[in-house]
């Protein structure tokens, strides 16, 4: 597995890997994760893989955190 690329932005973690023929697109924030699959012959240049960072597919997965950290704590609740 290579490292392409490593950084945070407003608090995320993004690491992107290449593998296996994919690139494997990861978002962390506290304990919870998000991981996209991409296929290499999707993606014409790695600059491209930028693009998952920013405009409406950053902002679901800022979204989609919200949702699983409010479901995080009610689960806790619970216990």
């Amino acid at each position: 597995m290579r490292v392409v690329k490593e950084f945070s932005k407003e608090e995320i973690r993004v690491s992107i890997f290449s593998w296996n023929n994919k690139y494997l697109i990861k978002f962390e924030l506290g304990p919870m994760e998000q991981t996209f699959k991409v296929s290499e012959m999707d993606v014409l240049d790695e600059e491209d893989l930028n693009s998952f960072c920013e405009g409406d597919f950053f902002e679901a997965v800022k979204l989609r955190f919200e949702e699983m950290g409010k479901n995080l704590r009610k689960q806790l609740e619970i216990l």
